[in-house]
Order: C-alpha cells, then sequence, then structure tokens
C-alpha cells in the first residue's frame, strides 16, 4: 500500500488523504501540519491551503506519519533521498586549472614511498594515482565547508494538492494511464502493472496494445475473458506473464504455464488467429516458437487455428505477411494496387504517405485514399503525420531515428522533394479531421509557458520524473547560474560514469568542453571526477550564463566504465538554477528543476540541450536521446561530431506543440458550459470543478 501511495503522490503531486477521521486534540493536527508544510519547502514543495486545512484537522499523530511517508516520496521525486558529495570540497569554487590538480596528485605521490614505486614505471596511469577518483572528505566536511542556501523567491515551490482516498486517486491514474492513446515508458508500464493489480474496474477504452497485454495478465489470473484482437496480443499477454517485455523488443524467457492458462491462452488464439492474422506470425517467429514448447497446443486437436499459428512459426505453414503484400506491389510499380491493400489499413496507409506521395503515382489518388483512412486513424498517427509534414519542405540538416529505448543515429535526408500544393492539401486534411475530434473543453484557459510543450506523440523515451517535458519541448531558464548533476550507484562491478557539457557557437562549431579532461574554463566549473561508486557517487558541472562565450550547451553523460545505466542500482540526471548570490551546497533540491533516471541500453545519455536565443535568454530544449557509444571509455571528445548532429536535427525540427491544439479548440469554439485550463502547473484561483491539464496528463489531449 506504500508503494501505491509514493507512486500516488510522484505522479499526480497530489496527497490521497479520503475520510481520515479528525483529531481530539484542537490544534495539535494543525502544528504537525506547519511542520510538515515548512520540511516540504525546504526540498521545493508546498501544501496547497486545502491541503493544509485538511491536515490541521487530523489527529496529531495520524498527520506526522502521513507527513514522513509524503516527505520521503518528493524527496525521492527531486533526488534529495541521498547524499550528493562533491569531489572537490568547496565547488564550484576553488576548481582548480586540469594540469594543476594533475600536477599536484602526481607531487603527492611521489612523496609516498608506497606509491612512488607506481609513478617510476614506464607507463605512467594518472587515473591510479593514489586519491585520483575517490571522496577526499566526509558529506560532513562538506555541509561544513558551505553556506547554508539564501531562499529567494525565484526558488522551485511544486504545489502539493488535496486528493481523495487512496483508492479513488489510484483509479484516476490508472485510468489514466490504461486509456493513454501514446505509448508508455517502460516506468509507467509498471506503474499500470501495479495500478491494475489493485483497482477493479478498466477504462472502457485501452487503445495501446502493450497497457491492453499488461490489463490481460489480471485478467488471467482472475479467469476473465481476454481482450484480444490479434495473434500478437496472446504472444505479449504470454511475455507479461512470464515477467518479460510486452513491447516485443526483447526476448523473453517463458515460465511453464498452468493448464488452466494454457487453456486461456490458446483459446483466445484460436479465436483471432484467421488466415489474414497469422501474416503477423513470421515478424515474432522464434518467441513463437519458444512459446509453443511452453503451451503445448498439440494437446488441443480442437482448437486448430491455434495450432497453426505454432506451424506457421515453424515453417511447416506459408502465411504471407500484410507488409510483404504491399512492398511486393511498390517494387512492381504498382503504386494504385498497393494504395488499395493500405486502404484496409488506415493506419498504415498514413504511416506510408510520404513514399506513397514519391512514387510517381498521381498525388490526388493518394490524398483522397488518405482522406478516407484519416477519418478512421488513431489520433496519434494523425499528429504524427502532421508533425512530419510541417517539416517536409524545409531542408533538414539530417534525419534523426530513435528507438523505444532512445536510442538515436542520424543520417542525410535524401528523399526527394513533395509539392507544396501537395504537402498543404494533407495538412488541411489532417487539421479538418484533427478539428473534428477535439472535444469541447469548455472556457480555455492556457498558461503561455505550456505553449511551446511538444504534445506527448510517444512517452516510450521520457522517463518519469520531476519536470520532465516530451522531446522537442521548449522552456525557459531561469536564474543566473546553472547546474548539472548527475548521481549513481553500481550494483556489482566498478562503475564510473562522467557528466561532461559539450558547448558550440550558433553554427554548432568551436567545440569546447568541460569534463574530467578540461575541469574549468572562463565560466564554467566541473566538481571532479569520481570512478568508484560502492556507496553512491556525484559530479557536478556549474555554468555561469551571463559569462558564457559559446550559445549551445549539451550536457551528457559518458559510461566510461562499468555497469550500463538500466544495470546500475541507481543512476540518475537534473538540473538546477539559481541566482549569483545564492550560494548554499553542490545540491540544493529546492533549486531543482528536473531530474530523472538514467535508463536504456546507449552508453552516452544526451537529456536536454541549452541554448541561447537572439534576445540573449536562454531555453532549453528537450532530447532523451541516448548515444551507443563504445563498450568503454566513452568522452564527450570522441562523440562530438555525433552529438552535435543528432541535437542540431532536433533543435531545428519544428515540432508539434500545445499551441497547435490550442489554436485549433479556439478556432472550433465552445460552449462555455465548464473551465479547462492548460499549463505547467494549476493555479489556486481555478473555478471548482475545472478540468485541469499539465505535462503529467498532457497525453489525455490527444484525440482518439
Amino acid at each position: 500500500m506504500d508503494t501505491l501511495e509514493s507512486l500516488v503522490i510522484a505522479r499526480r503531486l497530489c496527497v490521497p488523504i479520503g475520510d481520515a477521521p479528525a483529531g481530539s486534540h484542537p490544534g495539535w493536527g494543525e502544528v504537525a501540519a506547519r511542520q510538515l508544510d515548512a520540511a516540504l519547502l525546504s526540498v521545493g514543495f508546498k501544501c496547497s491551503a486545502a491541503l493544509l486545512d485538511r491536515l490541521a484537522r487530523l489527529r496529531g499523530e495520524t498527520v506526522v506519519d502521513l507527513g514522513v511517508r509524503v516527505l520521503a516520496a518528493v524527496r525521492h521525486l527531486v533526488g534529495d533521498h541521498v547524499q550528493h558529495n562533491a569531489y572537490f570540497l568547496n565547488f564550484p569554487k576553488n576548481v582548480p586549472d586540469t594540469i594543476e590538480f594533475w600536477v599536484g596528485l602526481l607531487r603527492e605521490a611521489l612523496l609516498d614511498p608506497v606509491a612512488a614505486t607506481r609513478v617510476q614505471s614506464a607507463t605512467l596511469n594518472l587515473l591510479a594515482l593514489p586519491g585520483y577518483g575517490h571522496y577526499q572528505h566526509a558529506y560532513a566536511d562538506l555541509l561544513a565547508a558551505h553556506a547554508e542556501l539564501i531562499p529567494l523567491a525565484g526558488d522551485r515551490v511544486t504545489m502539493l494538492e488535496l486528493g481523495g482516498s487512496l483508492e479513488s486517486e489510484a483509479r484516476e491514474l490508472y485510468f489514466s494511464l490504461a486509456g493513454s492513446e501514446v505509448p508508455l515508458s517502460a516506468e509507467d508500464l509498471t506503474a499500470l502493472r501495479t495500478l491494475a493489480a489493485f483497482c477493479a474496474d478498466e477504462p472502457e477504452r485501452i487503445p495501446v496494445r502493450e497497457n491492453r497485454a499488461i490489463i490481460n495478465e489480471v485478467r488471467l489470473a482472475t479467469g476473465r475473458p481476454l481482450l484480444v484482437d490479434t495473434v500478437t496480443d496472446v504472444l505479449r499477454l504470454a511475455c507479461g506473464c512470464s515477467g518479460g517485455d510486452v513491447t516485443l523488443s526483447e526476448r523473453t524467457r517463458f515460465r511453464s504455464f498452468r493448464r488452466a492458462e494454457r487453456r486461456a491462452l490458446l483459446q483466445a488464439l484460436d479465436a483471432v488467429a484467421t488466415p489474414a492474422k497469422l501474416g503477423d506470425v513470421p515478424r515474432y517467429q522464434e518467441q513463437w516458437k519458444r512459446l509453443g514448447e511452453r503451451l503445448h497446443p498439440h494437446e488441443y486437436p480442437h482448437l486448430p487455428r491455434a495450432v497453426q499459428v505454432f506451424e506457421v512459426a515453424r515453417g511447416v505453414r506459408p502465411a504471407r505477411s500484410f507488409d510483404s503484400r504491399v512492398e511486393a506491389a511498390l517494387s512492381a510499380g504498382r503504386t494504385g494496387d498497393a494504395v488499395e491493400l493500405l486502404g484496409k489499413a488506415p493506419g498504415a496507409l498514413l504511416r506510408r504517405l510520404d513514399h506513397l506521395l514519391r512514387t510517381g503515382s498521381s498525388a490526388s489518388a493518394v490524398l483522397d485514399a488518405a482522406e478516407k483512412a484519416a477519418a478512421v486513424a488513431s489520433g496519434r498517427v494523425l499528429l504524427s503525420l502532421r508533425e512530419h509534414l510541417q517539416n517536409r519542405l524545409a531542408p533538414a540538416a539530417g534525419r534523426v531515428f530513435a528507438n523505444r529505448h532512445g536510442r538515436a543515429w542520424a543520417t542525410a535526408d535524401a528523399r526527394p522533394p513533395i509539392e507544396e500544393s501537395v504537402v498543404s492539401r494533407a495538412a488541411a486534411i489532417l487539421d479538418a479531421e484533427i478539428t473534428r475530434r477535439l472535444p469541447d473543453l469548455g472556457e480555455l484557459i492556457v498558461d503561455p509557458e505550456v505553449l511551446d510543450v511538444a504534445l506527448p506523440l510517444s512517452g516510450k523515451a521520457v522517463a518519469p520524473g520531476l519536470g520532465m517535458l516530451p522531446r522537442g519541448s521548449l522552456s525557459a531558464v531561469d536564474g543566473e547560474l546553472l547546474r548539472f548533476f548527475v548521481y549513481w550507484r553500481q550494483a556489482e562491478r566498478r562503475t564510473d560514469y562522467d557528466l561532461s557539457a559539450l558547448m558550440l557557437d550558433a553554427s554548432y562549431g568551436n567545440p569546447e568542453h568541460i569534463s574530467w579532461t578540461s575541469y574549468r574554463n572562463g565560466f564554467a566549473e566541473y566538481s571532479g571526477d569520481l570512478t568508484d561508486a560502492t556507496d553512491g557517487a556525484s559530479e557536478f558541472i556549474n555554468i555561469r550564463l551571463a559569462q558564457a562565450t559559446r550559445s549551445i550547451i549539451i550536457p551528457q553523460v559518458n559510461i566510461y566504465s562499468g555497469e550500463a545505466f538500466d544495470e546500475a542500482a541507481e543512476a540518475f540526471f537534473g538540473f538546477m538554477s539559481r541566482d549569483a548570490e545564492q550560494e548554499g551546497l553542490p545540491f540544493e533540491p529546492r533549486t531543482v528543476r528536473m531530474k530523472s533516471d538514467l535508463r536504456g541500453a546507449g552508453r552516452v545519455a544526451l537529456p536536454l540541450v541549452f541554448l541561447r536565443g537572439d534576445d540573449g535568454a536562454w531555453r532549453a530544449k528537450w532530447l532523451h536521446l541516448y548515444l551507443k557509444g563504445h563498450p568503454g571509455f566513452n568522452q564527450v571528445e570522441g562523440n562530438r561530431v555525433t552529438a552535435s548532429l543528432l541535437v542540431r536535427s532536433i533543435v531545428e525540427r519544428d515540432h508539434l506543440r500545445v499551441r497547435y491544439l490550442a489554436d485549433l479548440l479556439r478556432q472550433k469554439g465552445s460552449s462555455g458550459e465548464h473551465t479547462t485550463y492548460i499549463g505547467l502547473q494549476a493555479p489556486a484561483d481555478l473555478p471548482k470543478g475545472a478540468r485541469v491539464y499539465t505535462p503529467g496528463t498532457l497525453h489525455e489531449l490527444i484525440p482518439a
């Protein structure tokens, strides 16, 4: 239950209280509530007026117990649940020059009789010098060396609202995730699994198949009918029940299924395995073979179509996929036949629209088919295509491809152009259909700061956290000092992560970097390199924005050696901003603007980029990208070209933002009978019953 409560607090930013009994000692609950509010403020959170009033009417011991759990949840959200020490005691002050630092270490080693023997060897390994890569002081020494943070009005204050009962808040979160129109991140899928086991109800519509697989796990366990309409739905369910990947991007080691489970899975498979759908089997041929070894379909001769699925997987029975038929038509130059085939799969037709328009066939006929497809395709496909089209006419620095884990690569754009009139008509078709599907949101209030937030067309690459925005979003950077931080704790092997920053001019040239090979320049300082994280390690980069001589700053985390991001016991990145007069510790939770876990198979993380505009103001653009990198010894100097091209491609891409939907909603008009607010955080003066959309619930704005 504590896990569920923490999940609700972190995701919904509300405290579930429900009908907890009032206190018997007047004033005791109020004192405890004020103390909790003060403790929350120290980490950048605050109780809303309604929450504070409700807490004040509870029993004092209830408030204390609840407060401990709430404080733990928000401290974890902001990254304050661990101690952030720094290699250099007085960071960002007194950071030595890089050469000066190494000379000092070498001098100390020569004065040590034991270490001197190693220094005098033919090959000198600077990283093996005594004192390098390990904290030289305790965390208590760091506390004593730094002045207390001076609170300022610009510090982040995230409001915690009063929630209903834990059951009702969990249900709302469950419905939001399960009914999402966009694919969820791995963390959200884990949260959905937790909620599905707790909540008895289900949303009427579950459009994303990965979500459906997780909900089917509960249905299978309770003996309820399964929600499947393709053979792949059954495979996803089997993977989920085995603790595997419901997205099917990784192989699953299937467990042994009970007889009742085998029967239910095979019955569901028999119901959907029509000849047309058998063509989906070869795509996951090996996984189907392994599943057949666990389900024993030969024991169920009365389910012949289920048996045929495994015959196709073994190559005994031929089955031609839908995609192969389309590709064959296109290869033979029969674009009309391909369009006719794709008309049976509207989403597939729209995803191939650019290709179809470049085949030399009648653009008018292709657009007529696209108009019919748009009427029934999903809203997410319409919005994705709309974003693609608005970037089609402008030359791009490169085409970026990113998989579900955020692993990215870029290539030159060699596609032939499409006539502007064709692109305009296609965009008009999509605009009309998207507008038709938008609901009546009543009186619409939109915070100007949310207009440049990108629409969340996929959440797979975005790990949930504090202040997270979808890839391509732009947000203002306040404060005079910008400070990146990374924390990691190794699980089994010695692990060395390196926080670095690549700095470029406005034309993406004239590179400069801050890292363990370059400790400082005229406007930035590095906190020092740590090479072992048995008990956890933190690294920081401090940047004085007003003095910056570069317009583009790309923070990155390189895995130099050891465990990958998703193998470490814990790994997260974030950034803080503060004013020049705010000294404080290297890590101050109330100045944290963003914090999120690091994950993925890449060896170099590119979370976001900071850009200085023509007006001199700094903005952050969200990347959520990972480079493959090398198995070891990754450094910022080694990925400069790749990182620059990837970042430039994202920065120069015109992403579909909240502004687009807001304009369509205003053009459509509304009844005005209720109020809808879209913003980064809900204000306190909204009318009662107002519908609120914040970054955590923006996916609910994507039309079905």
